[in-house]
C-alpha cells in the first residue's frame, strides 16, 4: 500500500513538472504527459502499472463528460447540433466501417473483429484536441463543434463496441435489431439524464450548503452514467444530457458561494484526472512491449500504420462532404447557415486525435469467450489501439499549430475574441444600468437614508469606472491603469495584515476573513483583464 502511494506521489510530481515544461516549450501538456508516461514506464525500479479499464470507463469518464457538458453552452450546442451529430454519429460509424473493411481485406481479420477494432479507434478524444485547439485561438464555432463531438462520440463508439463484442461472442448480428436498440438507448438516456439533472438541481437548491452541494455535484455524473451503463446503454448520452440541463438551468438555482467553491474544486479534479490519465496511458507502453515479443514486429507496425492512415483519411473523407453536400442539396440551409471557409473545415478534419477511452475499451476486452476459447486477436487490437493513440496525439497534436498558422485560421479567432469581449463589456454596462434602475425603485419604495444611497451609488459608479472604454491598444485606458495600481494596493494591505498577525493584534481567523476578501477582489481584477486579447 505504501509503495502504491509513493508511485501516486511520483505521478503527481511528474504531472506538475511536465505541465511547467509544457508551458515553457509551448507544447500541449497531453503530448508531453504521454511521452513522460512512456519514459517513466521504462525507468529502472519502476513497477509495471496496468491501466484498469473500469477505472476509465466507470470512474474517470463520467466526471470528464459531465464537467465538459456543464461548461458548454446549451444554446451553442443546439445551434450546432447538425454538424455535431454528423461527426459524433456519422463519422464514427463511417470510420469504424472503413477500418473494418481495410483490416478484413488487407490483413485478413474477420469482419466482426474488424468492426470491433473500428469502434475502438473511431472516436476522437474528448480532452486532447480541445486542450490543443483552445491555445491556438481558433474560431469559436470550431471549438463548439469539437467540444460537442467529443461529448457525444464516445456514446456511439461504446454502443458499436458492445454490439461487436456480442457478435463475436455469439456469432449473431442483426442490423435492424441493432439500429432499433441504438435509437432506444439514445432516447432513453436523454430522458434519464435530464431527469437526473432536474433531481440533482432541486436537491442542491434545497440543501443550501456549499459543501453538501459540491458533494452532490460529484455524485451526479456517476448516477447519470452508471445506471444506463449497467442496463446495457452507454451512459455517455445520459451524462451529457444531465450536464447540459445543469448548464442551462443551474445559474439561478445555485448560490454564489457554491459556484465559487465548485469552480475551484472541479478545475482541480479535472486537471488531475486528465493529467494522470495521459500519464497512465503512456505507462501502458511497457505492458504492450512485453506482450509484443510474441508477435512479429513487422505485423504490428504494418497493422498500426494501416489503421492510423485509415482513421485520418476517413475523417477527411467524411468532414468535407458532410460540410458542403447538405448545403448543395438544401437552399434553406445555405441561406440559414452559409458554407464555412475550407480552412475551417480542414482544421476540423485535422483534429482527429485519439485518447485514453480507446485504450480503455481495448483493455476491457475479455480474455476468453463463453466456450473458453481465447478472444480473437485481442493483443493485436491492444497494440494497434495504442499505436493509433500515440501517432495521432503526438503527430497531429504537434502538427496542428503549424497547420493553424499556415492557414491563417487563428486570425478569425482573434477577431471573434475581441468581438466577444466588446459584447461582454456592453452586457456589463447594460446590467449595471438595470441595477441602477432597481436602486432608484428601492429608494422610492424603502425611503433609504442619504448615507445608504450614497454608499450604493458609489458602489455603482466604481463598477462602471472599472470597465474599459475601448479595446484599442492605442487608447489610454484609465481602468487598465487602475487595475495595476489596485493590485499594488491589495499587496500593501496583505503585508500590513501579516504584520498585525505577527504582532498579535489580530487572530488567524480574522486574518483569513480579510485575506479572503482581498483574494476575491484580486480574482475579480483578473476576470476583467481584456488587454490580454492579442490584437
Amino acid at each position: 500500500m505504501e509503495a502504491k502511494f509513493q508511485i501516486f506521489l511520483i505521478l503527481l510530481a511528474v504531472l506538475a513538472g511536465t505541465a511547467l515544461l509544457a508551458r515553457r516549450v509551448n507544447i500541449a501538456p497531453a503530448i508531453l504527459l504521454l511521452l513522460a508516461g512512456i519514459g517513466l514506464a521504462f525507468a529502472p525500479g519502476m513497477p509495471s502499472l496496468e491501466l484498469p479499464p473500469e477505472l476509465v470507463l466507470l470512474l474517470v469518464l463520467p466526471p470528464l463528460i459531465y464537467s465538459a457538458s456543464v461548461a458548454m453552452s446549451w444554446r451553442e450546442f443546439k445551434h450546432n447540433l447538425r454538424p455535431i451529430i454528423l461527426l459524433a454519429v456519422g463519422c464514427v460509424i463511417f470510420t469504424a466501417a472503413l477500418v473494418a473493411t481495410a483490416v478484413h481485406y488487407l490483413i485478413g481479420l474477420p469482419w466482426n473483429v474488424g468492426f470491433l477494432l473500428g469502434a475502438i479507434v473511431a472516436p476522437p478524444d474528448a480532452v486532447a484536441p480541445l486542450a490543443i485547439a483552445r491555445k491556438l485561438g481558433l474560431p469559436r464555432r470550431i471549438l463548439v463543434v469539437l467540444e460537442g463531438e467529443g461529448l457525444a462520440n464516445d456514446a456511439t463508439a461504446l454502443i458499436l463496441y458492445r454490439f461487436a463484442v456480442v457478435a463475436i461472442a455469439t456469432g449473431v448480428f442483426s442490423l435492424p435489431k441493432a439500429t432499433g436498440m441504438f435509437a432506444a438507448i439514445v432516447a432513453g438516456e436523454i430522458l434519464f439524464g435530464a431527469a437526473v439533472g432536474w433531481l440533482s438541481l432541486r436537491t442542491r437548491h434545497y440543501a443550501r450548503d456549499p459543501q453538501i452541494e459540491i458533494t452532490l455535484s460529484l455524485i451526479t455524473p456517476y448516477v447519470a452514467y452508471w445506471l444506463p451503463q449497467h442496463f446495457g446503454g452507454s451512459g455517455v448520452i445520459a451524462t451529457v444530457a444531465c450536464g447540459l440541463y445543469m448548464s442551462w438551468n443551474g445559474p439561478l438555482l445555485i448560490s454564489s458561494a457554491t459556484r465559487l467553491q465548485g469552480i475551484f474544486f472541479w478545475d482541480l479534479v479535472i486537471y488531475l484526472i486528465e493529467g494522470l490519465l495521459f500519464l497512465l496511458t503512456g505507462f501502458q507502453m511497457r505492458l504492450l512491449f512485453e506482450k509484443s515479443k510474441a508477435f512479429p514486429l513487422l505485423d504490428i507496425l504494418s497493422a498500426t500504420a494501416l489503421v492510423t492512415a485509415i482513421v485520418i483519411i476517413a475523417r477527411f473523407a467524411w468532414v468535407f462532404p458532410a460540410t458542403y453536400l447538405p448545403r448543395v442539396v438544401s437552399k434553406a440551409l445555405r441561406v440559414r447557415d452559409p458554407s464555412p471557409p475550407w480552412q475551417d473545415v480542414f482544421i476540423l478534419a485535422f483534429t482527429g486525435v485519439r485518447g485514453a477511452v480507446s485504450l480503455a475499451a481495448a483493455l476491457a476486452l475479455p480474455f476468453t469467450l463463453a466456450d473458453g476459447a481465447g478472444f480473437p486477436d485481442r493483443d493485436l487490437i491492444l497494440f494497434v489501439s495504442f499505436g493509433v493513440i500515440f501517432v495521432t496525439l503526438v503527430g497531429l497534436g504537434l502538427g496542428l499549430p503549424l497547420v493553424v498558422r499556415g492557414l491563417g485560421v487563428a486570425d478569425a479567432g482573434r477577431g471573434e475574441l475581441i468581438a466577444e469581449h466588446e459584447a461582454e463589456i456592453a452586457a456589463r454596462r447594460a446590467a449595471l444600468a438595470a441595477a441602477l434602475n432597481s436602486l432608484d425603485a428601492l429608494i422610492e419604495k424603502c425611503e433609504l437614508s442619504d448615507d445608504v444611497v450614497k454608499l450604493l451609488r458609489a458602489r455603482h459608479d466604481i463598477r462602471v469606472s472599472q470597465l474599459p472604454d475601448s479595446l484599442d491598444p492605442d487608447t489610454h485606458d484609465v481602468s487598465a491603469e487602475g487595475t495595476g495600481l489596485t493590485r499594488e494596493l491589495i499587496s500593501a494591505e496583505r503585508k500590513f495584515i501579516h504584520v498585525l498577525l505577527r504582532d498579535g493584534t489580530i487572530t488567524d481567523e480574522t486574518r483569513r476573513r480579510i485575506e479572503r476578501d482581498l483574494d476575491l477582489e484580486e480574482a475579480s481584477l483578473a476576470n476583467r483583464e481584456y488587454r490580454q486579447v492579442p490584437l
